[in-house]
């Protein structure tokens, strides 16, 4: 199973369930993904130590790099043409 907040691997037998009232179940892998989580209320994709917000850079980066080969050929193309 994997943690909620922070995506890491929780071996068996270890890290704590919370279950809301509302029947969502969280997995923590340590106190300091649950305090994250639940009461300061942060996103996982915006603390830089998760491995949720490393894939999400490397998403965007890979996303601003399509776009930048696309504006690059768009600009060789209208420098040939002319």
């Amino acid at each position: 199973m994997k943690c909620t907040f922070c995506g890491k691997i929780v071996p068996e037998g270890t890290g704590k369930v919370y279950v809301k009232k509302d029947g969502k179940v969280f997995n923590f892998c340590s106190l300091k993904c649950e305090k994250n989580q639940l009461k300061l209320k942060r996103k996982s994709v915006n603390v830089k130590w998760t491995e949720k917000h490393h894939l999400e850079k490397a998403k965007m980066s890979t996303k601003n790099k399509k776009e930048e080969t696309k504006v690059s050929t768009k600009e060789e193309t209208k420098v040939s043409t002319r």
